[in-house]
């Protein structure tokens, strides 16, 4: 008691506190119908015991119909168990009472940003890979034979919280080690949940989070990441049971193979499991969107549908039970969905479509892509290609594919590509992953062009927005820098240099005559893809110096590493990123200039000098611009 007699309240529990927060969720991040919607969804399929109500994981699996056959159903409610304890670790696994709940759609739904209000993204890709991670004891005694004087153990509240005896043990992740790097991070998680509340009296629990000692195991990343590439075209009233009746055995393969390069960037080959370090630079560099099917996939707590009532409380009768009715939208024939994917090729189906989507946003992808070119459709030469893609006045995206050549050339065609190439060789990729066979192993790379193809004479194309990346045997993605602005070229023959390619300087012209007549060699940038004029053969380098168009990899696993991939193109694809808007303007646009072509045929000016005919007809008003074409 103090001098004037007033007792000091007691600072509120974590009970009490997880109970504020999740009170606040609802007042801040639902609407009312979308809360009704929830309660009456939570409701109607919870189990009760000792008068808790609460969902199990079968409950949960069979709402959100999450297929079987992937085995990521205890993933998720793994998942779900840890975030229903948020933001108090040593609380979890949580039951997932009605609260509980609300807090794992909160944040799976990213609808966190009107209570937490400071370093949101970053809170909440740490709070997914704590809901996924194990403590590693081999992890945890190397690292502290590493940093031995660094750590020690540390009681909180008079538990120890590594063994857990004297008070309740969440999840091992979150067994609490030193961790001074961390520590100031940690209690700012906590105070951005919480300041809203004026509760910062939970420093005094004492609640430190550690991800240092910690790994996601392969196999429970790889059942999501196979989940993830299913559910990646999902709108938010669209049930999962759509896309689960296209797994058979043959999809099931498809998606394990698509998921298992997607893994292989975490480069599990050399770790028991995924650390938080390698966790957060992989999907900041090169999966960003990974996780943007689990908004859509909990969204569907908040709006009615014709969800299976059959698991009801026993005690509950059909009369005490209040679902609400929301009229569905009419669809009609008109009005139908286009697929996801129209026409797959040979290179794109819905798995490559997925994966692209998980760093190019989905709604510029799904029911978006139409085919322009494919190499064993169309011809592989510069002209089908020129004729395919030119006048698509959106982006597009280029995939190619095939083999390693072998390190000796064993035709003619190799020896002149390897003659043109620099004479110091750098091991290929395959050689960072021992396990793989480069005579069976397809490597797949590709572009996202943001603007229309242009020829190069003079000067690259392209912007600070194109992308490149690799797909398979690992995922890895390029992005432009700043440094340089030579983003992308499309030189045919007679002109010189030839090919087509990215992240490459163009030679002056006085050099390209010197490559053709003097054997000099081919320029390719730090980190650059190029397809020779013949797209015969591709060589994709990788210089951990730098320094070009785009950005060397941020991979732990080929961070500081060179490599270089020179092979035989065996498929090669374009995708215009559009539809049917787009597809009519570039036929509109290709018969605009085979008009102007044809006038220009009758012209015979017959000075023997195009340029000097070129200007001529510009002056005459027949051509103009900077297009093949012009205007009459």
């Amino acid at each position: 008691m103090g001098q004037g007699g007033s007792v000091e309240a007691p600072p509120p529990s974590l009970e009490q506190l997880g109970h504020a927060l999740a009170h606040r969720f609802a007042q801040k991040c639902f609407s009312p119908l979308e809360l009704y919607c929830f309660n009456s969804v939570f409701r109607s399929l919870a189990d009760s015991e000792s008068g808790v109500k609460y969902w199990s994981e079968t409950t949960l699996c069979r709402f959100l119909e999450l297929p079987d056959a992937l085995g990521a159903g205890s993933v998720i409610f793994h998942m779900a168990s840890y975030l229903g304890a948020f933001p108090f670790p040593s609380q979890a696994p949580a039951i997932l009472t009605n609260e509980a709940l609300l807090k794992v759609v909160t944040i799976f739904t990213e609808r966190y940003g009107a209570v937490i209000k400071r370093r949101g993204r970053d809170m909440w890709l740490r709070e997914l890979y704590r809901s996924m991670a194990v403590y590693d004891r081999s992890v945890g005694i190397a690292m502290e034979e590493e940093e031995k004087r660094k750590s020690k153990r540390i009681l909180s509240g008079g538990v120890d919280v590594v063994t857990g005896e004297g008070g309740t043990k969440g999840f091992a992740v979150d067994e609490a080690i030193d961790d001074e790097g961390d520590e100031q991070d940690d209690d700012e998680l906590v105070l951005a949940a919480l300041d809203s509340m004026d509760a910062n009296e939970v420093f005094k629990h004492d609640e430190k989070l550690n991800v240092h000692h910690s790994i996601i195991p392969t196999d429970n990343l790889l059942k999501l990441i196979e989940l993830l590439l299913l559910i990646a075209p999902i709108d938010p009233q669209e049930r999962v049971s759509t896309f689960a009746t296209q797994i058979s055995d043959k999809r099931i393969a498809e998606l394990r193979k698509t998921a298992n390069d997607i893994l292989s960037s975490f480069g599990v080959e050399q770790n028991p499991g995924v650390t938080f370090k390698t966790f957060n630079a992989v999907v900041s560099s090169s999966l960003p969107y990974l996780f943007d099917g689990l908004n859509p996939l909990f969204e569907h707590f908040l709006f009615a549908k014709d969800f299976d009532l059959s698991k009801r409380n026993p005690s509950a009768t059909p009369t005490t039970e209040i679902t609400p009715v929301i009229p569905p939208a009419k669809v009609t024939l008109s009005s139908a969905p286009e697929p996801i994917l129209r026409n797959p090729g040979e290179i794109l189906d819905l798995n490559i479509l997925s994966q692209l989507s998980f760093f190019i946003k989905g709604n510029n992808l799904f029911r978006r892509l139409r085919p322009l070119y494919s190499g064993n459709t169309a011809g592989f030469s510069m002209g089908s290609f020129e004729k395919s893609v030119f006048n698509w006045r959106a982006p597009s995206i280029l995939l190619v594919s095939g083999t390693l050549l072998p390190a000796n050339p064993t035709s003619t065609r190799e020896r002149t590509l390897s003659d043109s190439l620099p004479p110091a060789r750098l091991p290929s990729s395959l050689s960072l992953t021992p396990s793989l066979n480069p005579e069976s192993t397809t490597l797949t790379f590709g572009a996202y062009i943001p603007v229309p193809w242009k020829h190069t004479h003079k000067n690259c194309f392209s912007d600070s927005s194109t992308i490149l990346f690799q797909l398979s045997p690992t995922h890895d993605v390029f992005k432009a820098s700043n440094f340089s602005t030579d983003y992308a070229y499309f030189n045919k023959p007679p002109t010189r240099p030839s090919g087509l390619g990215f992240g490459s300087a163009l030679p002056h012209q006085t050099q390209s005559h010197q490559v053709s007549h003097h054997g000099s060699h081919i320029s390719l940038g730090p980190v650059s893809l190029h397809l020779d004029d013949a797209l015969e053969f591709a060589i994709f380098t990788h210089l951990a110096s730098g320094g070009g168009s785009f950005h060397t990899s941020q991979l732990p696993c080929r961070k500081n590493k060179d490599w270089q991939d020179r092979f035989e193109i065996e498929e090669l694809e374009v995708w215009g990123c559009g539809g049917d808007e787009e597809a009519e303007a570039q036929r509109r646009e290709w018969a605009w200039e085979e008009r102007e072509a044809e006038m220009r045929r009758r012209i015979n000016l017959g000075t023997g000098d195009i340029d000097a005919d070129r200007e001529l007809l510009k002056l005459a008003g027949l051509i103009g611009g900077d297009r093949s074409g012009g205007s009459v």
